[in-house]
This record gives C-alpha cells, sequence and structure tokens, in this order.
C-alpha cells in the first residue's frame, strides 16, 4: 500500500493531476490486476448479504416510495429492482436508488469502522444496476465492487467525516464511481472528474443521524449511489467537475474538513493533513477482507452490545432489581448512539424504528430482557413501550472509556474492537460485571460468519417470502459469479411471488 498525504493546496500552487488523490484513486480504478479468489468469494458473500435485507424491507414504507419512483422511469435494456420479474427494466439510477434503499432500510448490511463509519456493501447496488444496463459480465462486476470496496474502505481509515458532521455517504459517491469506472473500462481522465463529481454532490451532513431519524438513513446511500452513475454518465460525455475536488483552496478539505482550522493568517494551508492508503500499481485490491457483515438488524457498534447483553441477562432474575446499567465504552459509541449524543429521542418510547436503532440504551434493554434480537418485533411500537422495558432503559448510560476508544481506533486487526465494559449495578449494591471486545459473527468472534452463515441469513430472513424454488435459483446463480453471463446478470436479483408486493399509492412528480 502507498500512504497518500492529502492537505488543502492554495490555488496559486496548481497542485498537478498527478499530486490529487482523485487522480490517484482513478489511476487505482483502472489498474487491471486481477481479483484474488478469496475476495471473489467474499464479494458472493456480500450480494447474498445485500440480497437478506432487501428481500425482507420490500414492503417497508421507504422502498414501496423507492420502488415507485424507479418504476416512473421504466427503460428497455435497463437494470432490474429487487422483488420485480427480470423482464421488468428501468433506468439504471432509479434501480440503483429502489435497491439501494431496499439494502439500506433495516440496517443490517456489510460495516467497516475506523476513522469514520460505513457501510461499503451500499456500492453493489449502483454498479449491478450499471452492469445490468451496459451488458456486463460476472467477472466485470466481481473487478468493479473490489475497486468500490478498495476505494470506501481506504477513504475511511483515512478521512474522518464525522469529526465535521459529515455524514458518510460523502465517502460512497467516489467509491462508487470508481467502482462503475472499472465495471466500464474507463480511462484515467473519465475517471477522475467522475470521482470528483460524485464526491462534490454527495457533501451532506449528519443531521440525517441525529436527533428525529427519519427514513432518510435509508434512503441516503442510495442517494450517493444514484449521484455516482449520473456523474459517470456526466464525465463520459466529456464534461468535468470542481476540481482539485479534495485539495482545492475552496473545496473539501480547506473549508469543511480539518483545513478550515489550519490554515494561517496568509490563507496557506500547512499539516495536519490526511493519510489514505492505496494499493500500489499491480497490489490486489483486498479491502473487502477487512469489512464485517451484521448478524443483528441495529447499528454495528450494537452488534457486540447485543450479544454480550444475552449473555447478561441469563444471570439476571428480575430486571426490576437493577438500579443502574453502565456500558464503558469507545468515544464514538457514546457520542453516536450512546447518551453521550444528547438526543432525548433516544430515550423516547414513541421514537422511530431509525431512531431506536441508533440508541445502544433501548437495544441493550431490549437484547437484556429477551435474549434475542428480531429486526420486526424488536423494534415495533408496543415493544417499545412496554412499560417493565421503558424503566430498564432509563436506567442505563454509556461512558467514553480511553481503552475502548484505543483499540477501536487501532491499526492492529486483532487489537481493533468495537466493544465495552458493562457494570450492571443493582438496588441491594451489589454488581454484575461483563465485558466483550468484537461481535460474535465478527471474523475474530466467537462464530465467524462464513458463506454458511450468509446463506443462512439469506434464509432466515427470505423464507417466508421469497417461493423455494426461487430462493435456490439465486443462491446457486450468485455462487456462479465469476462466469456469469450478461443475461444471467439481468437475473441477479430474487423475484417476489406474485402479489405479495404491496405499493405507495401517494402521487408524487414522477
Amino acid at each position: 500500500m502507498i500512504e497518500h498525504k492529502v492537505h488543502a493546496s492554495p490555488a496559486k500552487d496548481m497542485l498537478a493531476r498527478a499530486d490529487q488523490l482523485a487522480w490517484k484513486m482513478a489511476e487505482v480504478s483502472a489498474d487491471p490486476v486481477a481479483v484474488e479468489s478469496a475476495v471473489a468469494e467474499m464479494i458472493i458473500n456480500r450480494i447474498i448479504d445485500n440480497a437478506s435485507v432487501a428481500i425482507a424491507s420490500l414492503n417497508r414504507v421507504p422502498i414501496k416510495s423507492a420502488r415507485a419512483m424507479a418504476r416512473s422511469h421504466p427503460r428497455k435494456g435497463g437494470a432490474t429492482l429487487f422483488g420485480l420479474p427480470a423482464a421488468e427494466e428501468f433506468c439504471a439510477e432509479w434501480a440503483a436508488w429502489a435497491n439501494g434503499t431496499a439494502v439500506r432500510e433495516l440496517d443490517f448490511h456489510d460495516t467497516f469502522l475506523a476513522a469514520d463509519y460505513s457501510h461499503p456493501g451500499d456500492n453493489i447496488p449502483p454498479i449491478l444496476a450499471v452492469a445490468q444496463q451496459c451488458g456486463r459480465n460476472g467477472n466485470d462486476l466481481i473487478r468493479a465492487i473490489a475497486t468500490a470496496y478498495e476505494i470506501q474502505v481506504n477513504l475511511v481509515k483515512g478521512i474522518c467525516l464525522h469529526e465535521h458532521k459529515i455524514d458518510h455517504i460523502a465517502h460512497i459517491g467516489p467509491a462508487a464511481a470508481a467502482g462503475i469506472a472499472t465495471l466500464l473500462d474507463l480511462d484515467n481522465k473519465v475517471a477522475y472528474q467522475a470521482i470528483q463529481q460524485a464526491l462534490h454532490c454527495t457533501v451532506t451532513t449528519r443531521q440525517s443521524r441525529k436527533g428525529e431519524i427519519s427514513s432518510w438513513k435509508a434512503f441516503a446511500p442510495a442517494y450517493a449511489g444514484k449521484t455516482a452513475i449520473e456523474a459517470v454518465d456526466r464525465c463520459m460525455r466529456g464534461e468535468g467537475a470542481p476540481s482539485p475536488i479534495y485539495e482545492g483552496e475552496d473545496s473539501i478539505i480547506s473549508y469543511i474538513l480539518n483545513g478550515r482550522t489550519s490554515r494561517d493568517q496568509g490563507g496557506s494551508p500547512y499539516k495536519p493533513y490526511y493519510t489514505v492508503p492505496l494499493p500500489a500499481p499491480g497490489e490486489p485490491k483486498r479491502a473487502i477482507l477487512d469489512t464485517y457483515t451484521k448478524e443483528h438488524s441495529a447499528e454495528y457498534q450494537s452488534q457486540a452490545l447485543i450479544d454480550l447483553a444475552f449473555r447478561m441477562g441469563e444471570k439476571i432474575d428480575d430486571f426490576d432489581t437493577v438500579e443502574s446499567i453502565v456500558i464503558h465504552t469507545s468515544h464514538h459509541t457514546h457520542y453516536v448512539i450512546g447518551t453521550g449524543a444528547g438526543d432525548p429521542q433516544k430515550m423516547d418510547p414513541h421514537a422511530s424504528r431509525e431512531t431506536l436503532d441508533h440508541s445502544i440504551m433501548y437495544i441493550f434493554a431490549v437484547a437484556l430482557q429477551d435474549g434475542s434480537w428480531h429486526h420486526v418485533d424488536s423494534y415495533t411500537p408496543a415493544r417499545a413501550q412496554r412499560p417493565d422495558t421503558v424503566r430498564l432503559w432509563h436506567k442505563i448510560s454509556t461512558r467514553e472509556d480511553d481503552h475502548w476508544t484505543r483499540r477501536y481506533h487501532s491499526h492492529d486487526p486483532a487489537e481493533k474492537a468495537f466493544g465495552a465494559r458493562v457494570v450492571t449495578t443493582f438496588k441491594d449494591g451489589s454488581t454484575l460485571e461483563d465485558e466483550i471486545s468484537v461481535a460474535n459473527a465478527h471474523p475474530l468472534g466467537a462464530r465467524p460468519f462464513g458463506r454458511a452463515e450468509y446463506i443462512n441469513k439469506f434464509k432466515t430472513l427470505t423464507d417466508d417470502i421469497l417461493d423455494p424454488s426461487e430462493s435456490s435459483r439465486f443462491l446457486d446463480l450468485v455462487q456462479k459469479l465469476p462466469n456469469l453471463t450478461t443475461e444471467e446478470i439481468k437475473a441477479l436479483n430474487p423475484v417476489a411471488p406474485e402479489g405479495y408486493l404491496t405499493e405507495n399509492e401517494l402521487r408524487g412528480i414522477f
């Protein structure tokens, strides 16, 4: 890997293209390096994973809205939608919109956490949609997805957006654009412009994950994917983008990220700089192997704590004997899904599902009581408003612990952790204490996910929806991904049985 130092640069310095981060990402996208078999196998796992959560969400309100919008943009020879027959085709950017929303709705697919947050599986819907519309085969799709994961994961390692209250979809835009550039064998100049355009148009604030969290949380990554497709299309037609998008004097680093606080009175930038690792020419793209999926439908930083709650809950006979529960955890967990966020909505029994899955206090209380977690049942209003749960929930708080913050940011995979130490104090003064470093499903966890677990997750979430023959068809097909033809790629989205889908009847503009 090459460690690229990136910082704001005055316009008078005329930073050369070859020295710009977007150009270096374009070079990665154009590198014809072969995809290793372990990476190809993990890509198959993640396509299965995305399909699992997308099919399970087909009749949820945001997905119905996104699907209705996509169905207003039919296109012969276009892309397909989750749940609909492959014969129904739509404009690729709108298919990416609908499918990306379906993947994201349940907050239940893959994750990578480092300097920032990410769900790199969000790159798959836009890349697959373009592959379907542009007639690419299975090997092309694998190469493209490997690029997108490589770009997003390494941006997440190097550049923190959350610190400046910028939403993490700003890393999806350039990653998806780079992946599409690989898919379509675009030259460096086109890829460079598309990466810049996609970033420029996907810088949004983290209010989408703060306070009263709305359904936009599900739409946001799909918006980034749709925007990336449109950016690539424009640049393929010869159009350019704001440049240099990262290092420019009035651009992203300079006025949105750390550059705004690192300029002397003459306007010249100085350190600190960001360090973004990218593969050297000819180096295989392995970043997807650093990522991990979810066993439970909730924010990733709650995964290990759900597993810990199951274990601790077995030792508590009466939850009303609990005086307090303190979760000692990382800075990110405390300030994003814990009491450090200062969001009263995270303690509100009438909060939206989107808010509840970003409240570790709620999640820990329910997991402690139930000893299980369900992507629907654990979030119903009746479950959230149960009096004994509310009592327990309101006794839970989080505290930042330097030990867990350090492990969260560690670059050593063996030390990196997303867990916590939990201290339960009872009314009689006794305590129950336990801790966990990583979720059971994590590669270093008690029960790491492999192909069998991905297939089991798919069947668990879809068996009561898909016909058995359709489930088998999809699973057989996707596991042959490297050899799929362009026509077989068209059939890569599972189809719901006739009459299953319900639609949003409200009319919009389209």
